[in-house]
């Protein structure tokens, strides 16, 4: 269903300030917390003991205590001590990968011994004091590919939120999509247009003009596991549209990291890096609180989309032109998750198959 020998992004610095965060990643059940000098750690949510969710603990001088006796677990799995008990012997309980990175912490559900952090994506504006980043964090009740399909194909955008960023001119204008390698770039241009309301206040936050005619973009990138990178903005008409000089246009980069929890189930790390007026923690607060509204309307389409795909498993889905991005993208998967799967599968099954 997903695939595991990869990097997820697990949660934020912040979840794990004061405590253990326990949370469910690609059915696995882990623990994330602050080890020795501060350093992250992780392992599974499983006290070796009685079974309880060590995420109900504590951490004291880097070991993670359970919550419900007392027994302490260092950072590899192993069982360090127990008040009044011996428990050298008790068996090690698995650890996972992870790294912090670019304001979030990783995680590699699969195999840790091909686990390697070089895989994790630069992420430019994470790493630039010239961007500015806003974002936050949904639990919503779908298939983590139901949202890819959603970001890939931005014609919801008329509808879902028609009184944000949506507008009739984004159903005229006709998408087109590349494949190069694991990469699916869908892209969209409109000319000539009027801002829609999201945008017009992005403009004035950067000293524009928001009541004049504009370009508008969307270039919708997806790359294996589950991210989707997506490059907006309009500039004033007739200077260059995507390319236009910096001083006409209000761009930034819509930050989506889609979290498998179950098949069902996601944890959709969201968010919005710009590159204008980068100093303005204001203006920050201000697209963050927009941008969370405008997810928040895509919540109920896709938990209810959800619940239909199950209700009606067999119903063939129709698909579109504009449907491409989330296809291509799926075949990628499609093709991760079949190669993990011959990788695992012993020799015997493979000469069989």
């Amino acid at each position: 269903m997903f695939p595991k020998n990869t990097w997820y992004v697990a949660c934020t610095p912040d979840e794990i300030a004061d405590k253990p965060l326990g949370r469910q990643i690609c059915n696995e059940k882990i623990v994330f917390y602050r080890g020795p000098e501060g350093k992250v750690a992780a392992v599974e949510d499983f006290c070796p003991h009685r079974g309880a969710p060590l995420s109900l603990g504590f951490v004291r001088d880097g070991n993670l205590v359970c919550g419900y006796h007392g027994l302490e677990m260092g950072c590899d799995g192993k069982t360090v001590a127990m008040p009044g008990q011996r428990v050298r012997g008790f068996p090690c309980i698995r650890q996972y990968p992870v790294e912090e990175r670019y304001g979030f912490i990783w995680v590699w559900p699969g195999d840790a011994d091909k686990a390697d952090p070089s895989l994790i994506h630069h992420l430019e504006w994470a790493d630039n004091p010239e961007w500015a980043y806003g974002g936050g964090l949904y639990h919503i009740n779908c298939d983590y590919r139901l949202m890819i399909d959603n970001l890939m194909d931005l014609t919801h955008e008329t509808y879902v939120h028609a009184n944000s960023i949506g507008q009739p001119e984004i159903d005229e204008a006709a998408p087109i999509t590349k494949v190069e390698g694991d990469t699916v770039t869908t892209s969209r241009h409109m000319e000539n247009i009027m801002a829609p309301p999201f945008w017009r206040m992005a403009l004035r936050g950067n000293n524009l003009a928001d009541d004049v005619p504009v370009d508008r973009w969307q270039i919708c990138r997806f790359t294996p596991p589950s991210h989707v990178l997506i490059e907006v903005g309009v500039a004033h008409a007739g200077h260059g549209g995507y390319e236009a000089d910096p001083k006409y246009k209000a761009s930034s980069i819509v930050v989506d990291f889609i979290t498998p929890e179950t098949e069902t189930s996601i944890w959709y790390f969201w968010g919005m890096a710009r590159n204008f007026k980068p100093e303005d923690e204001a203006l920050t607060a201000t697209i963050r609180e927009g941008q969370g509204k405008i997810f928040g309307e895509d919540l109920e389409m896709l938990e209810r989309q959800q619940q239909n795909l199950l209700a009606y498993p067999d119903r063939q889905l129709l698909k579109l032109n504009i449907d491409a991005g989330g296809v291509q993208s799926r075949r990628i998967l499609d093709r991760l998750i079949e190669s993990e799967r011959s990788a695992a599968a012993p020799l015997g099954m493979i000469a069989s198959a």
